[in-house]
Formats: C-alpha cells, structure tokens, sequence
C-alpha cells in the first residue's frame, strides 16, 4: 500500500509561533467544566446553572416551611401539656363523688360524712380571674369526721408502690424520691373541704403525669400538708399542686352543681407556721375536732368551737405561686383542749367581714411551730 508523500504546503510539525486566534480573551462568560461527563456548552451560550442547594434564597425558604411545620405539629399535639382534659383559659369542674378523668390509682376516699349534690352540666362562662385566697390553717376550713379518716392512706401507698410507673410520675409532681413517696403520703392529713377550691389537678396519660386547672367540690375528700394545701384527691389518687393564672375568659368544663358559685371559689395559700393540729368540723355530730398532723383520725378529740370559724379570705387576681418553705414567725398557740363544744351549726363563711385577727382563741387555732420569714403568700 502506498503512502503519499507530505504536501510541501502542510506544516511537517508543530508550529513554531502562539497558536492561532484573537490575541485577547473572548468577551463572553468563561466556559464552565462539564457536569457528569456531558458535552462541552456551544460557545456565546449561557453557562450551566447552579445547583440549587448554593441559592441562599432557597435554602431560606425551605428552611422556614420545614420549621413552620415542626411548630405547628409540636402545639397540636402538645395539648398545653394536660392530656386533653383542659387547655390554657379553661377550668373542668369536678364533683365530690367523680374519679375524674385520668386517675392516678382507684379511689381510696372513706368519709361520706358530707355527700355532694348532684352534678349537674356547667354552662355559661366566668370573664373574671379574681380568686379568694384563704389561709391554710385557718380553724373550720375543712371537715371531717371524728375518729374517722378521709381517705384510706394506706391503700394509696399499696396501689402506686403496685405501679411503678405511676408512683414515679406521682413523685415528679410532689418533689419527693420515688422511694419517698410512702412516707410523703404518710405525713398528709386527711380532711374534707369545706369550700369549693381551686388546684392544679395532674392526671395520669402515657406514663406521665398532665396538668390541667380544676374546682374541687366542697366535700372532696383530700390530703393536706403541714401548711395546710391540699396535695392528694383522694378519689382518683390525683397529686395536686397550686393553681396557676388563666388569662382571658375561663370556659368551664366537667360537672357542676347547684351550690356552685364561680365568685366562691376560693384558693388555699400556705400557712405562716407549720400546723401540728387542724380544728376541722364534724357536720355528722355538729362539733369541732382536733386532728393532729399526719393522723388518720384515731387521736381526733372534741374542741371548742372557735370564736373565729369563718376563714379569713381576700380577693385577689392569680399570679405565681411561691413556696411556702419560709414564712413571717408566728408565736405557737396552745393545743386544742377536750372541752366539749356547743351543739349549734357553724357559721357559714362570710366574706363581707374583714379577715379577724390570726390565732385569736389560743383554745382552738391550730397549734403551730414559728419558722424563718418569707415574703406574704402569693395573690391567687
């Protein structure tokens, strides 16, 4: 096969000079690499596009979508933290003879002495956050009956010690150990209120505790601390807590009935001084009792009824709670005597009249121990 010699036109190597074309660089945008293999962009074209991750005005979009919908989805299914049973602006109403809804354990209230109403459907709505604060050791603000506990603590202590879980949530809410917690429900005073009261009620969902406000019927049966608040209803094992401001018009839910007056719901606030002895009325056999601290009933004694029954009460608008670890040091008063008390009924509260002065029958007040000082209880 023959091979044509070289024209003496064509170059035989490499030219000696700069290559061929315009001595300045083109006026077009540079051409950018190929993506993915692909072919090189027809020259005086657009350059490739950039990728959509780089664009900030994208990402900032994106980003706010993807949160939007996080929040949203955090607040529909957060409920306010209360399982459903109640919600910022919203009060349930529980009658004295209803477990409620979300039970810690089985009812362990023994004392009938003081049968609620019948619960009848709440209606219409309160536009007033004013509550009446009454001292937790005020003689007369609970009930009960002689040598008879409210509630059996005992059986409270078997059904969470039964449940391990339960009796974990229950000590979150009461600041305690779950160890404690037998201990802690032992150092309660069983009582009945007189007073439809206001609390955070804390129901049991999913294995944890929930929140939600609630009125306690006068005549629920509750566990009280040494200053006097309501820590323990007994008909649903609930723990209970200081009741927290609603802002707005409070809606009402749950059962009512028809004593229930929403300007005679009051709030207990903490004693100043620790009280080792509750007078509390015995409405069965219309008398005074004293119950020691802690006691299930069986060192209840009579007493004199006090000169001051009705508890001292002030109005005021719901904020914050604070402790009661610390109070203003009050001087101890005497312990109750064994006198026997007349046999005419109570008085019925009067929050018309100015708060009396503190401990004014030593015969019958509350037998208390002095303790460091605190700024004044909480408006409620």
């Amino acid at each position: 096969m023959s091979v044509e010699p070289p024209s003496s036109d064509r170059p035989t190597g490499p030219p000696s000079g700069p290559l061929s074309g315009p001595s300045q660089p083109p006026s077009g945008p540079p051409s950018q690499p190929p993506s993915g293999g692909g072919g090189t962009p027809e020259p005086g074209g657009p350059g490739p596009r950039r990728p959509w991750w780089r664009s900030a005005p994208r990402i900032a979009a994106i980003t706010a979508v993807v949160v939007a919908a996080v929040v949203l989805a955090v607040v529909l299914s957060r409920g306010d933290g209360d399982g459903g049973t109640g919600q910022s602006g919203e009060v349930f109403l529980q009658a004295a003879d209803k477990t409620g809804p979300d039970p810690f354990t089985e009812s362990t209230a023994n004392d009938s002495s003081a049968p609620p109403a019948t619960p009848s459907p709440p209606t219409g709505s309160t536009s007033s956050n004013e509550l009446r604060g009454v001292d937790g050791g005020a003689p007369g603000l609970y009930g009960g009956t002689r040598n008879t506990s409210a509630c059996d603590v005992e059986k409270q202590v078997d059904f969470l010690r039964s449940a391990p879980d339960k009796n974990k949530a229950f000590a979150s809410v009461a600041s305690v150990g779950a160890a404690d917690v037998p201990a802690y429900l032992r150092s309660l005073t069983p009582v009945q209120l007189r007073l439809d009261t206001r609390v955070t009620n804390h129901g049991y969902v999913d294995g944890a505790a929930t929140s939600y406000q609630a009125v306690l019927q006068a005549g629920t049966a509750v566990l009280v601390d040494d200053r006097g608040e309501p820590r323990v209803r007994c008909a649903c094992g609930n723990p209970l807590t200081q009741p927290v401001p609603q802002q707005g018009t409070l809606k009402r839910t749950g059962d009512s009935w028809p004593s229930y007056r929403s300007s005679d719901v009051v709030v207990v606030t903490p004693s100043r001084t620790i009280i080792n002895v509750f007078v509390i009325y015995d409405a069965a056999g219309d008398e005074w009792v004293a119950r020691h601290r802690g006691d299930d009933g069986d060192k209840d004694r009579k007493t004199h009824r006090p000169a001051k029954p009705t508890p001292s009460v002030s109005a005021s608008t719901p904020t914050t709670p604070t402790t009661a670890e610390t109070s203003t040091p009050e001087t101890a008063t005497s312990e109750p005597t064994t006198s026997e008390p007349p046999t005419t009924e109570p008085e019925t509260p009067d929050t018309s009249t100015p708060p009396p002065p503190p401990e004014e029958d030593t015969t019958t007040t509350s037998q208390s121990a002095p303790t460091e000082a605190a700024p004044p209880s909480p408006e409620l």
